[in-house]
């Protein structure tokens, strides 16, 4: 018998932490964060403000430890090495 593969995401995101990256930078949970976007806040140093390059959400944005936590994770899993699958 083959084993089933375990989905190791469900248990590093909790159901209330989702979307919390969409609430922060005021992008509705049914849009995509543009990449563009989530560089830029992963290359800035915590404590400044930043321009947001895209037209969606906020237009400045200050970024904090806990935001560049999150856009990096959202790097890693949404657009690096654990692309969505269409």
């Amino acid at each position: 018998m083959a084993k089933k593969k375990k989905k190791w995401i469900q248990d590093v995101v909790k159901p209330e932490e989702r979307g919390l990256l969409h609430k922060q930078l005021g992008i509705s949970t049914k849009q995509r964060i543009p990449k563009t976007l989530v560089q830029t806040i992963v290359k800035t140093p915590i404590g400044k403000k930043i321009k947001n390059p895209t037209k969606t959400g906020k237009r400045t944005i200050k970024v904090t430890r806990l935001l560049k936590q999150r856009a990096n994770f959202a790097l890693n899993v949404g657009y690096g090495r654990y692309p969505r699958r269409k």
